[in-house]
């Protein structure tokens, strides 16, 4: 599964303009199962399990990651652009990006340190600042190669370093993996796969998936912030990586259900996957949007504990892979016939 969260990592698809990474996945299912793309963009899988199930359940995991939009040309050739989805400003100074789907290489600029003087020097330049040089030398150069509302993402590899795996779009490319490799391999009970767009811009692409398929249970499958760095200790390391799946029993847009949260634990004796939660309450997924739908969701999220959250270079845990995969596998079965 290494290789197709690489893979998936390597795809431009911020919120929007995820129809790059929908193909891919496209292109990986098995002739066998039935998948159709609502409106919103959302590609919805259905696969027939050995065993029906007594409760419809629906497993997601969005394919869209923040990213940035092309807003401006300059007369100089430069590209100012606004955010899609939440980067902080000092994620995005001096890195390399891909513009529009011609993939043109940019680096976003900033005036150099060399140059500021007094309080400025010490000063996080303003987001309203920056700009991507893609090596233009003026306006008529760009405007046959770029338009106003082309996508921008952050141009990273892949690699596996130590137990660790580096790139970008992790968040939520790893949670996609775990899913089409689930796909890919078969399924117990009959299940549905959400593969959703938006969740970067609100968790818009959720509330569709869950209106169309009406599920009884449903399984986020995500990644979430870890701390566990240097200089950080106790509670607020947050998770760790290679501690396993993060099943948290609240995070900054959903209370979980209490007996789903101790079926968790309960599971996770029992099937052997490690299982952490988080110290911290923060953050939010499609879990807000699907738990709220339909007359509601019996909902839980899985998570990859990941450090440096919407950057060039998430991190995850090699070993939290084969956890997270039969976490969510034990999981879901639950539901199945809960």
């Amino acid at each position: 599964m290494l290789e197709m969260i690489k893979e998936l990592s390597l795809i431009g698809g911020p919120s929007g303009r995820e129809e790059n990474v929908r193909n891919y996945i496209i292109s990986k299912l098995p002739s066998s199962v039935e998948y159709s793309v609502d409106a919103m963009g959302n590609l919805l899988v259905f696969v027939n399990g050995k065993k029906p199930a007594k409760n419809k359940v629906m497993l997601a995991a969005h394919m869209d990651e923040v990213g940035m939009i092309v807003t401006y040309i300059t007369d100089d050739g430069l590209l100012k652009f606004s955010n899609v989805g939440g980067i902080e400003t000092a994620a995005l100074l001096g890195k390399r990006v891909k513009v529009g789907e011609s993939e043109i290489s940019g680096v976003i600029g900033v005036v150099p340190i060399h140059l500021r003087r007094g309080d400025d020097e010490l000063k996080m330049p303003e987001k309203d600042a920056l700009y991507i040089d893609v090596g233009a030398d003026k306006k008529e150069q760009l405007e046959s190669l770029v338009s106003l509302g082309d996508k921008i993402v952050f141009d990273s590899d892949c690699v596996e370093f130590g137990s660790m795996l580096k790139g970008k779009a992790l968040d939520d490319r790893a949670g996609c993996a775990v899913m089409l490799d689930m796909i890919i391999g078969g399924v117990e009970y009959d299940t549905w796969f959400a593969f959703t767009v938006q969740e970067e811009v609100g968790c818009r692409g959720a509330f569709a998936a869950a209106y169309n398929i009406k599920p009884d249970y449903a399984v986020v499958i995500e990644t979430t912030t870890a701390a566990d760095i240097s200089g950080v200790s106790g509670e607020k390391q947050v998770c760790k990586l290679g501690e396993g799946a993060v099943i948290p029993f609240m995070d900054g847009a959903s209370v979980y259900n209490l007996d789903l949260y101790k079926l968790a634990g309960r599971l996770a004796e029992e099937k052997g996957f490690k299982m952490q939660t988080k110290t911290v309450i923060a953050g939010g997924n499609d879990a807000r949007a699907i738990s709220n739908s339909t007359g509601g969701v019996k909902t839980l999220t899985v998570s990859f504990a990941t450090r440096y959250l919407h950057s060039a270079s998430c991190v995850i845990s090699k070993d939290d892979v084969s956890q997270m995969s039969l976490a969510v596998k034990s999981i879901s079965e639950e539901f199945a016939n809960a």
